[in-house]
């Protein structure tokens, strides 16, 4: 039988550089200012959460898991002094606006913590495979599902979590461009990274066998990195919100003919029969996660370190070039580049008379080699500053040179 795709409906060290520009690198030291900071689901689950301002202390076990949080209307406007370059730039980017269930800000002081767990946020249901990256990230934590990346962000912010682990990238599928907005859009720092070796495998419920499906449910990038296998089977595949999900649901609806892909883990939470393990095409399937705090870490030169940032710049010939070059004059190694439209306004018009009208504006992500304490990535990005119109440090963190298969 052909296979065909349907979409369900289950669908700091933020820091400014602020330095004057200096055109040698034998100048003083750039000064550093380290700045504190619809669609509808098939799952929804009752929110609750409590606040844990201890940020140092890990503990515990980590057989049980938060209730998970739902999306809620974001905290008001920063007032604290924008670069004027990134207003400029930005022009206000636009914020959250609540799509369901938003706790009142009088509920938040009912949450109360014992301090003894670090609270982690992570998005999708019990068995995620962003639950397994958080519990790497921050062994005995307590691992909090939220239903959206941006209820993840939120709850960071307000203090309902401590960390939230999300995924920025996957080497079969690229980029998760979602959370690379969000990293502008919040005002949380990057202080690590874990690298995950995802390996999916077909579930469905007791009884069931291959022959007895007919469709099966995951996570879009799941079904398009099991594309082999999924079309030698015959099997029509239907797009929901995560994997763990998927896995939720043909178990809580004691589905017959409809499989899932996702985690053993999943399948030993929701009581589901591993039919095929390592059903992706590529062995070398491995997901980047990005640890996410209000504070940011102190950056050190005792280990291997990455730093990511964000920057514009003005249009013209070789403007790119200049700033990659301030990188590969001092011997840093980029390892990843991204570039996002600005969201407000994507279009500008141009100023010469060259024949085109309008082109787009981009906000330019960086990862590099190299600590903020490292006086080379100093000298870098004090260099960059002199004409970019915009730059924002992200993180400057750890290296993860491991992999959990």
């Amino acid at each position: 039988m052909a296979a065909s795709v349907a979409r369900s409906q289950l669908t700091p060290l933020s820091r400014q550089i602020t330095a004057k520009p200096s055109q040698s690198d034998q100048t003083p030291k750039c000064i550093v200012r380290f700045r504190p900071l619809n669609i509808p689901r098939r799952f929804n689950v009752t929110v609750k959460a409590s606040i844990n301002r201890n940020d140092e202390k890990i503990g515990g076990n980590n057989n049980k898991t938060a209730p998970a949080l739902h999306p809620q209307s974001i905290l008001d406007d920063d007032d604290d002094e924008e670069d004027a370059a990134s207003k400029d730039s930005l022009n206000s980017l636009p914020r959250l606006v609540c799509v369901s269930g938003p706790l009142s800000s009088a509920q938040f002081s009912n949450f109360v913590s014992d301090g003894s767990r670090l609270r982690v946020a992570y998005q999708g249901v019990r068995g995620a495979y962003s639950e397994s990256a958080a519990e790497k990230a921050y062994p005995n934590c307590e691992a909090v599902p939220c239903e959206q990346f941006d209820t993840a962000f939120e709850a960071v912010e307000r203090w309902l979590v401590d960390r939230a682990v999300l995924p920025i990238e996957n080497s079969l599928g690229g980029s998760i461009h979602r959370n690379y907005d969000l990293l502008l859009r919040h005002r949380l720092h990057i202080v690590g990274e874990v690298k995950f070796a995802v390996r999916h495998c077909l579930l469905a419920n007791p009884g069931v066998k291959v022959e007895d499906l007919k469709r099966v449910l995951s996570h879009p990038q799941a079904l398009a990195q099991c594309e082999n296998t999924l079309t030698k089977l015959g099997l029509v595949r239907e797009a929901v919100d995560d994997t763990a999900g998927a896995a939720k649901y043909v178990s809580f609806e004691q589905l017959k003919d409809t499989g899932a892909v996702a985690s053993s883990s999943a399948a030993a939470i929701y009581g589901l029969n591993i039919l095929a393990e390592d059903i992706q095409d590529d062995c070398d399937n491995v997901t980047r996660f990005l640890m996410l705090a209000r504070e940011p870490i102190i950056p050190g030169t005792d280990r291997p370190f990455k730093t990511s940032i964000v920057f514009s710049l003005e249009e013209g010939p070789g403007v790119l070039f200049k700033a990659l070059a301030v990188f590969a004059l001092r011997q840093i190694n980029l390892t990843k580049i991204e570039s996002r439209p600005l969201r407000n306004q994507p279009l500008r018009s141009s100023d010469d008379n060259s024949g085109f009208g309008k082109y787009f504006d981009y906000l330019f992500y960086v990862d590099f080699e190299a600590s903020m304490a490292d006086q080379k990535a100093q000298n870098a990005l004090r260099h960059l500053k002199e004409f970019a119109t915009f730059l924002r440090v992200l993180g400057s963190y750890p290296i993860d040179t491991t992999i959990v298969p």
